[in-house]
Formats: structure tokens, C-alpha cells, sequence
């Protein structure tokens, strides 16, 4: 740690940007790890946190982990039964929640979420509880509850108990759109090593600079965050909407928290470039070193953007990776030339190749991601899943002892990675295999939409039906002349396979919570599939939107 320099800068919908130190954040994650023992935490305890973007989910991580607990956390904009499914896996013992958030403006109570959770989640002894929209909120439940203040009230050195290597840190779950979060355990030793190893080596972050992600804690961006710990460097942290009051705000916090490391999304990127936002023009970013971005596939145009509007001084690192490892198999090299629309390399330490159907390696060509031998943070169990069927079936079943992780990539003669998106959702028309990432890329060059899903149907038949469902922005309308110019851009820019069947203009898209297009649970709802069958409500950022592509297949079917 560099001790002039905060360890934590946090900023808020609701407050200003304010420093937390080291030595106040060696403080309290001692007085939390303190409170903890003496209630009878232990070793291996499972610790879960219901909680926004806030310095006390970072104390509470630093604390259990530091003890040898295992972590897990929920945003609170997840759902009862959303988070129920996930806790209630890992039984644990201490649940830390906050009475509600704010975003776009608007505050959330939660506090009958919090309840209802406590209700459902039988073995819990502790529960501290953080009033952080209302400093007199209060809780209704039978059990004792604590409030955060009371447990870091008195300082105390942390603690750092001696683990095995593979002995597990956190706790992190697929989407669940599709069945029961599957909950994915990383060990200590291995997020360590491949933390220090991506932010330090990858990402070039360096004592005493300025490291921000946006994320929410129900993202595993927001574990990732914290490594930047581990270079000593100072995480900044925000709560709150990206777009509001304006989409100016990420940018003016860059200059406001001096970040020198600014990580977000592929859609806010491009966000920002349909709204016609010129962030060097809003705030002086020249301190700014380099732009992460995963999520989704960043296309040319994100990539220009960035160079044209931020800064040409700009290192644009964007990455790929996932909860299944929680850093990047694909990413930033400060040795190396960005090339637009590539990811720079492969992962030290990660052996990925992009595979045919026969397993032959193929480059400059697209291919099936795979990793052909173990990298260090690869998940160590799936929690109760004792003999491994589950994990085995997630990456192994399609190519035996090589992980298979569902993306379609083309690793380029230089080197580089592009990805095309999701190869359990592509679009394979007439034996032609497209990345939607392609469709969305070509889509994104009309200014009238906002946004889109595709899928292709394969119909017993033999035929296929591409239907491209499109949102618009406001004050537009779906006609003729804009369909037009939606088929000439992807038969220009790709081939006459890319033009879809049919256009449709619908209301809004289906996403996580973590924000991933669903477009395999659209694609089976379409088949006929059952809702409950094909996507979790639950698991959903904005569930009613599925209600349309139900209506929908109803017609496909008539």
C-alpha cells in the first residue's frame, strides 16, 4: 500500500466522493473480524452480503476471507427467490444486508426483501444490518440482528489465517436463467496468484494509481475490483446509475477520483456513442492510462469511439472472461499495439484455442473456444456437487479433459482474439455459422435503434427463421425505409445469410441482472419451450419484457 494514498474512494447517486483510508480500512476489517469470532464465526463459515456497491462490502470481504470464511454476495436489486436460491445453497452462517438503494434516482426500500431472506434461510446466527438509505431504519425479524456500526466500533489488527492453497475464498453463481445458479467456489491460492498476475502484469496497475470498475456486487467485475488491493493501489467505487442525472457522470468521476484504470462495459461504450457524448469535452482526462472493457463483444466502432472521443493517449484493453474464473482468458498487454476490434492476447497461463467441430485447432478462422490445460483460478467445486457430475457437465461433456466454454472466437495471425458472441446461441443458417455479435454490430450503424436480440429457428422442415427483434429509440418508428437499411447494412458489411427473415419492433430486450442479452431462453420460448422452462424470471433485470416473445410464439405457432 502506498500510506499517503487512500485505499478506497467512494461516490454515490446520494453522496459525494469521499476518501477511506488504509489504516481506517485495516481498522475496521480487524473490529468486524473481532465481532465475527466472538459471535462463533469460524473457518470455513460461509459469510454472504446483500449489498450495493459500498466500502463496508469491501471491509466485510477483506474480513471473512482474511479468517478463512467464505464470501458470497447478492446485489439488492435481486429478487427473494432470486437470492434464496443462491444462499440457501451454501447454508450460511453470517448475513450481512442494507435496508435498501438508490438508482436513477429512485431509492429502493428492501428491507421486506431482507426479512423474507432471513425467513427463508434457515441457520443463520448473525445478522448485521447496515440502514444506508435511512440512518433510523430498522428490522423486523425474530432473530437478534447488529448493526455494522456496533460490529467495527472498536479497532482491532486484522487477521490473516494460514490456508491451504485450494482452500476456497468466495462463492460465485451462473446467471440461473435457465435452472438453479450453479455456485461456483474459487480458491484462495488461485484468485490470488491470477489477480496479481492479470491487474499487475495485463493491466499494468501500479501502487498508488486509481483503479474503477463499474459493478455491482452481484457481478464477479466486483471481486475482481478488489484485487487492485493487491498492487496497492486505491479502488474507486460507485453506487448508483451509470446514466444519471446525465451520461456525463462516469466521466466527470474519472476527473473528480483522478482514476487511471477506468473499467466498464461494451454496451455503456456504446451507449455513450449513440447518445452523442464527448467525454474529453466534458472533463480533463488526460491523467486517464487505459479503458477496460468486457461484458459483450466491443465492435470496431467502440473501439474508434474511444480513440476519437476520450483520448488518442488512451490504452483500450478490452477483455473477456467470466464468473466461471473470475478474471480474463483474453486480454490487455501494455507491450503490445491495439488493433481495432481485437483483443490484444491470450492470458499468461492460459492455454486457449479456438477449436472446429473435430477438435482440430484453427486459426484465423472461427472456432470454438477452449482451454486445453488447467489455469490457476479455474473453479475448484461447485458447492454441493460432490461428485463433480455438474461441473463436469458444464465444460468437459463436449470435449473430454479440454474446457469448452461456449464462445465462438477467431484467433488472428497476429495473435488478437475477436469474439462473436455466445456459441450456444449462434446463428447456424443453412450449416453457416454467425456470431450475433456480427448481426449486432451491423444493427448498431442505423441510428434509429436502440437496441436488438436475434435468433435463428431451425424448423423441422429443414428451414430456418432468423427473426431480428429490434427496440427503438424514442420518437421512432419501425417503416419500411429503415427495415431497408438495417438488410443493407448487414448484406454489406457481412453477406445476404446475415439478413434476417423478418424485422419486429418490440419494446425492450430480455437481460440479466449482470447484464447479458438473453438470447438462447428467447430462442427456446420461441421453439415452444414453457417461460419457466426457458428463463428465470427471477434472474432477470427486466422480467415483464419476456412476456412479449411469449405472445409471440403464440403466433408462431397459429
Amino acid at each position: 500500500a502506498v500510506p499517503h494514498q487512500p485505499a478506497i474512494l467512494f461516490q454515490s447517486e446520494r453522496s459525494p466522493l469521499q476518501e477511506i483510508s488504509w489504516k481506517t480500512l485495516e481498522n475496521e476489517v480487524g473490529a468486524l473480524q473481532a465481532f465475527l469470532r466472538q459471535a462463533g464465526v469460524e473457518k470455513g463459515d460461509r459469510v454472504v452480503g446483500f449489498l450495493p456497491n459500498i466500502p463496508q462490502a469491501t471491509t466485510a470481504l477483506l474480513a471473512a476471507t482474511g479468517m478463512g470464511c467464505v464470501w458470497s454476495s447478492c446485489s439488492p436489486d435481486f429478487g427473494v427467490d432470486s437470492v434464496v436460491e443462491r444462499f440457501a445453497q451454501i447454508e450460511p452462517k453470517v448475513f450481512i444486508a442494507v435496508d435498501g438503494y438508490a438508482y436513477g434516482g429512485k431509492a429502493f426500500d428492501k428491507r421486506a426483501v431482507v426479512e423474507a431472506i432471513v425467513k427463508a434461510i434457515p441457520g443463520l446466527e448473525v445478522v448485521i444490518f447496515i440502514p444506508y438509505l435511512d440512518a433510523h431504519s430498522t428490522l423486523n425479524i425474530e432473530q437478534p440482528w447488529h448493526l455494522w456500526a456496533k460490529t467495527i466500533e472498536k479497532p482491532a489488527p486484522p487477521v490473516f489465517t494460514p490456508l491451504p492453497f485450494d482452500h476456497p475464498i468466495w462463492i460465485l453463481y451462473s446467471s440461473g436463467t435457465t435452472g438453479k445458479p450453479k455456485a461456483i467456489t474459487h480458491s484462495q491460492g488461485g484468485i490470488l496468484m491470477e489477480h496479481y498476475k492479470y491487474l499487475l502484469f495485463h493491466n499494468d496497475v501500479k501502487p498508488g494509481e486509481r483503479y474503477f470498475w463499474f459493478s455491482t456486487t452481484g457481478w464477479m467485475m466486483w471481486n475482481f475490483v478488489q484485487g487492485a488491493l493487491l498492487a496497492g493501489a486505491t479502488i474507486v467505487i460507485y453506487d448508483g446509475s451509470p446514466g444519471y442525472p446525465d451520461m456525463g457522470v462516469m466521466w466527470r468521476l474519472i476527473k473528480e477520483a483522478g482514476i487511471h484504470h477506468f473499467g466498464t462495459s461494451a454496451p455503456y461504450i456504446l451507449a455513450c456513442m449513440k447518445a452523442g457524448i464527448h467525454p474529453k469535452e466534458i472533463a480533463d482526462l488526460k491523467h486517464l492510462r487505459s479503458i477496460s472493457s468486457t461484458g459483450s463483444p466491443l465492435p470496431p466502432e467502440g473501439f474508434k469511439w474511444i480513440y476519437d472521443e476520450v483520448g488518442e493517449h488512451i490504452w483500450l484493453c478490452s477483455m473477456s472472461g467470466g464468473t466461471d474464473v473470475c478474471t480474463a482468458f483474453v486480454g490487455g498487454c501494455p507491450l503490445l499495439p491495439v488493433y481495432e476490434g481485437e483483443i490484444q492476447t491470450r492470458a499468461l497461463g492460459c492455454a486457449l484455442y479456438a477449436w472446429d467441430d473435430g477438435g482440430e485447432s484453427v486459426e484465423d478462422a472461427l472456432g470454438e473456444m477452449v482451454i486445453t490445460r488447467p489455469m490457476p483460478s479455474m473453479p475448484i467445486y461447485f458447492w454441493n456437487d460432490a461428485d463433480g457430475s455438474k461441473y463436469h457437465a458444464s465444460y468437459f461433456e463436449d470435449f473430454p479433459g479440454v474446457w469448452r466454454h461456449g464462445d465462438f472466437i477467431r484467433i488472428t495471425p497476429r495473435g488478437g482474439v475477436v469474439i462473436y458472441g455466445r456459441s450456444d446461441a449462434t446463428l447456424n443458417r443453412h450449416g453457416v455459422r454467425i456470431g450475433t455479435a456480427e448481426i449486432y454490430r451491423a444493427v448498431d450503424t442505423v441510428s434509429a435503434i436502440q437496441d436488438a436480440l436475434i435468433v435463428n429457428l431451425e424448423r423441422p422442415d429443414g428451414q430456418h427463421f432468423m427473426p431480428l427483434f429490434v427496440v427503438m429509440k424514442p420518437g421512432e418508428t419501425l417503416t419500411p425505409e429503415i427495415e431497408a437499411a438495417i438488410a443493407t447494412a448487414l448484406r454489406t458489411a457481412y453477406s445476404p445469410r446475415h439478413v434476417p427473415d423478418q424485422i419486429i419492433a418490440c419494446e425492450d430486450i430480455p437481460y440479466t441482472i449482470s447484464g447479458k442479452k438473453l438470447e438462447a431462453p428467447v430462442k427456446k420460448i420461441l421453439m415452444g419451450i414453457p417461460i419457466e422452462r426457458a428463463a428465470s424470471k427471477d434472474a432477470l433485470r427486466n422480467p415483464e419484457s419476456l412476456d412479449y416473445f411469449v405472445a409471440y410464439a403464440q403466433k408462431l405457432k397459429a
